[in-house]
Parts: structure tokens; sequence; C-alpha cells
């Protein structure tokens, strides 16, 4: 055996022992006729001592280590003098007395510390080396043994696990679709499950039940920190159930990972809250509510009672009320401002009302309107003297909400309200069913084609399809959607509606879900599912901001693994067996 202990497991106990270890090397210290080497693998630290009045030649041979040297030792557990309380294995030492290089290394590009040195280019580049760092080793960890209590849950309620293809047909009326040539049929292409959507519910006419799959999943869409091309699904489908024993049942097991994972109790019950609500209170279908800051309305207070024409043109005045803040300075008002005007929030500006400890009040606007106002204003947002009110205003409701929801998430990041460590957890629930796409300038599933509409409102399809609300919920937690999913619609006459609101001819939706419009014929259940994205889980148990870190073999922001350099080009030899040339068409600079 190449060692008899881990790096991580020797204690007082061990004082005494003869052990061996293996792993690589931390660091080395030279003091005097000594030697300290730290020898890393992926259970801790221990520290080895080389002593040159012992053995010289031993010693020299240890002085030749360079970082991430591969090494074997062999030696006595030995109590330190000089103890380490930060280091598990900090009360004891190995007295070495035995040293085999197992593998050199060139020196790292970056240093393998929990703070490194490395940009995340360069470590995305030697991922290979970033993953030997324990603040990203321990994500990993995490998400295995989140990923063994999931299904060791889902396999407590039945469920059964069933591996879906990776190579199926393609269905662009979701995001676009990775798609794969097929050698053996020249001319035709396989594409990539975005989800395991219309398979899961295949096994639900075939009779399973209750299925589960972490499920890869894939998409080609513009990145951002929560996303990635390939991803990581818990994917489940039910059948004989409602929306609420949906909601019950990952209820439970979202309180069964908090509590084994963090520690955290979440309450007995979660609190629902409608999109429409949602929107409406926080300008988001996923509310953070770590913090406060309440979207609070102000037509009644602001249009129509000064000379101040932004407003009086409004078709929504919204604020929030930031505590404390009135003594927030010009340089950082401005900078807000700024922060609202940038492309990605995309308002035309900002007002501000300082009511002052003093009882004064000191707004942007302050000229267009009277003393009676901003004593309206203060009672309406419930303001105290020494906090800021921050408004937005615009000719689309909804628009400015989402744009006044980035500003308060700004002023909590800025004010240090976003605890990484609390958790509030919510479902929102009756999403519209259908949203407006500018850019097919056609109503689109605001979930997928096949979400079940809120029976109230079936009669609605015909005449007022966009107020249609959907049988959908998400699970939200400290403003990330972590899964979501909907009750499914199962009567073929009713999908048939949903494909022609859509737009399918149904020449159209034969072609692309004839499998599926075919399977209903033959006695389908009621069903529901959800998928919670295990990537989004892992990385708020984690407490980090982007899934990159959860993932073993991320791709960076612009979809490359810098470490494979993929994408990557075909040699002409493959391109000749796929029956396909490639004519890239480049825009004039």
């Amino acid at each position: 055996m190449y060692r008899t202990k881990t790096c991580g497991e020797l204690r007082l106990q061990d004082a005494g022992k003869q052990v061996t270890i293996a792993g690589w090397v931390q660091r080395t210290r030279k003091m005097g006729g000594m030697t300290f080497v730290d020898i890393r693998d992926r259970y801790g630290i221990t520290q080895v001592v080389f002593n040159e009045s012992v053995d010289a030649a031993l010693c020299a041979n240890a002085n030749k280590l360079g970082r991430e040297y591969c090494v074997q030792v062999t030696g006595c557990v030995n109590v330190r003098e000089s103890k380490n309380e930060k280091m598990p294995t900090g009360d004891i030492e190995i007295i070495a007395s035995q040293l085999n290089v197992l593998s050199e290394s060139v020196t790292p590009p970056f240093t393998i510390e929990d703070n490194t040195d490395g940009g995340d280019d360069i470590r995305m580049k030697y991922r290979y080396l970033d993953l030997r760092r324990s603040v990203v080793r321990k994500n990993l960890e995490l998400r295995h043994r989140m990923t063994i209590l999931i299904r060791n849950f889902l396999d407590s309620k039945d469920f059964i696990e069933v591996e879906t293809p990776i190579l199926i047909g393609s269905t662009p009326e979701g995001a676009r679709d990775f798609v794969v040539p097929s050698r053996m049929n020249p001319g035709q292409f396989y594409a990539l499950p975005q989800s395991p959507q219309t398979l899961k519910q295949l096994l639900m006419v075939s009779g399973f039940d209750r299925y589960f799959q972490i499920a890869k999943c894939f998409r080609d869409e513009d990145l951002r920190a929560d996303r990635q091309p390939e991803f990581t699904q818990i994917d489940c489908e039910m059948s004989f159930v409602d929306q609420d024993d949906v909601i019950d049942l990952f209820e439970d097991m979202a309180r069964h990972l908090f509590k084994e994972v963090r520690g955290v109790e979440l309450p007995a019950k979660l609190q629902q809250m409608t999109w429409h609500e949602a929107m409406r209170r926080f300008g988001s279908d996923k509310p953070d509510l770590r913090f406060g800051m309440e979207f609070v309305e102000l037509d009644d207070v602001l249009k129509g009672t000064g000379s101040f024409s932004v407003f009086d043109n409004a078709a929504y005045i919204g604020g929030i009320c930031v505590p404390g803040c009135a003594n927030y300075t010009r340089k950082q008002l401005d900078q807000l401002t700024d922060f609202v005007k940038r492309p990605q929030v995309g308002a035309k500006g900002l007002v501000y009302v300082k009511f002052n400890e003093d009882g004064t009040v000191k707004s942007s606007i302050d000229k267009f309107y009277t003393p009676e106002v901003w004593q309206n204003l203060k009672e309406k947002m419930n303001a105290n003297d020494g906090d800021l009110v921050l408004i937005l205003s615009g000719d689309n409701p909804n628009k400015t909400r989402v744009q006044l929801c980035s500003l308060r998430l700004e002023m909590g990041d800025r004010l240090g309200l976003r605890d990484k460590d609390k958790f509030e957890c919510l479902w929102i629930i009756d999403f519209p069913l259908f949203e407006w796409s500018d850019e097919e300038q056609r109503l689109m599933a605001t979930h997928h084609p096949f979400t079940m509409p809120n029976p109230e409102d079936i009669p609605l399809l015909e005449e007022h399809p966009e107020k249609v609300r959907a049988k959908a919920y998400d699970f939200v937690c400290n403003g990330i959607e972590l899964g979501g999913g909907s009750i499914r619609i199962h009567d073929g006459e009713l999908q048939a509606k949903m494909f022609d609101i859509l737009g399918f001819t149904p020449e159209r939706a034969m072609a692309q879900f004839g499998f599926l419009i075919n399977a209903f014929k033959y006695g389908a259940p009621p069903h529901a599912g959800l998928a919670f994205g295990l990537d989004r889980f892992v990385s708020v148990m984690a407490g980090v901001d982007s899934i990159r870190d959860c993932i073993a073999f991320p791709k960076n922001n612009s979809g490359r693994d810098v470490m494979l350099d993929a994408p990557g080009e075909l040699d002409q030899k493959q391109l000749d067996e796929l029956q396909l040339k490639v004519d890239l068409h480049q825009e004039n600079a």
C-alpha cells in the first residue's frame, strides 16, 4: 500500500505509531537543521519533520522538494511542541524516516491555497490543479453528499431512478438546442436534451408513477454566473397528484437537505406567493426575502401633486425605503444613479428623498413639491428620520418594477443584508401561462407547452390567453430559483389547443410531438413534476456566487472549456464521414 493513513486523520491518540502517508507538497520550511514539509491530500494536511542531525541525507532530499511534488513519507507520529489549532491535525507531526518521490512537479502557475493568486481564466485552464484547493474540493464533496441524500430521500418515497436518452430529437420551442450530426443518417441531426420533459411524461403513461433522475441537460444560451451550457437537474415526475401533493413532497425534501447539510430548520410550512404579488412587491418572480425594502407604489402621492412632469406622465411610480441611509453623500447617490442607468438595468434616472435626522427633507426634485407632499410620502413609505427613499418611474409598470428590483438588490448588497448563512425559501405560484415574445412577435409558453392551465381560466384560452394562469410553481431561496415545475396537460384535445395558441399547425405539432400526442390516446394519468437545478442548489448551500465553483470542469462565460480547448474544429476526414461542409459567413467589420 502507498499509505496506511491519510493526511487528515492523524490525532493525538496516534502518537508513537509508525505510519505511511502520501500526497502533495503544500509548502516547505527550513529552520536551522530541521526541514518542515506540509503534505496534502483530499482529506487534509499533515506536517512532516526531517531532522538533519538524525539523517542528513534524508533531510537533504527533503530540501529538494518543490511545490506539488507527489511524495510518500514513512515515519513516527509525534506530539507537536508548537501546536496549530487551525488544523485538525495540528496537535501532531510525523518524524520522517523514509521519503519517496512518486512524481516531480514543475512550478504550478498559481498557488494551491484557499486564497490563491490565480485568476479565473488561469484556474480554469489548469482546473485539475484548482481542484486540489480545499475550498473547491469541499464544494464537490458537498455536491456528492447532497446527491446521496436526494437519492435516499426519493427512494424512501417510492421513486424509481430511470435514465433517459441523451441523443433525442430537436424541440426548438424552448432555448436553442445543441445539435449532433448523425453519420448513419446523413443530413439528419440529434439534439441534446434541454430537459427530459417529454420522456418523463411518457414514463407516466407507462405506469412508472414516481420517477427521478440526476439528469444532464444542455441549452445553447448566453451564460452568466448561474448558467452553464451543460447543467444537472434533479428531475422528477409523479402520477395521480395535484399541485399541493408535489409542493408538500419537495418542500419536505428541501427541509431534509437544509437540516442535514446546513443544520438549518426551515419552517413547517413555506409561504406561497403568487407571481403577480411577487412582481408587485419585489419586481421579481424570485424575490429575496432576507431583507425588507418592499416596493411602495406612489402614484397617489406624487402624480399630479407637484409640477414634475416625469412623474405626472409615468404609468408607474415606485419606491423603496433604505433605513438609516439619509447620510448618503452626493457621490454615493450619483453612483446609484449611474447604476440604474446601466444597460443591464435600463432606467432613465433616479430620484432620491432624504429624511434627515434633524427632520429636514432633501431631494433631487425638492423644488417641485411642497412640504406637505414630502410628509405624505414619508407616511406612505413608513419612513423615519434618517431614512433614504429611492424612487423610479416609467411607462411600463412591470419593466420599471424589474429595474427597481435591481436597485433593491444593489442596496441589499451594499448594506450587507444578503447573508449567505441565512435562508429564506418560498414558492411562487400562479404564473402567467403565456408571455409575449418581442423577438418572435407571438405568445410563448412561460414554462413549456405541456403546462396545465388553471382550470378556472380555461374559458379564457379562446379570447384572452394572456390572462390565463398556469398550474406552475417555482421553489425560490434567497432570490434564486432553485427549482420549478407544473401540473402537466394529460388531455390530447387541451394539448392540441395549447399548440394552436402557440402558433403550431396540426402538422408541425404532430411532426415534433406526435409521439406524446399519440401516447395520450392510451389512458394518460394526471401527472405533474418538478426539477431542481443541482448546480444552483449546491452553490446556495456552499454560499458561493457562481455555479462554476460547484462543477468539476465548468465552461467559461463564452461557453468554452479552456482546459480542453473546446469547442474546436473537426478535421476534414470527420466532416467527410458526416457528409458536412463548413461554410462560415463572416460579417464585415
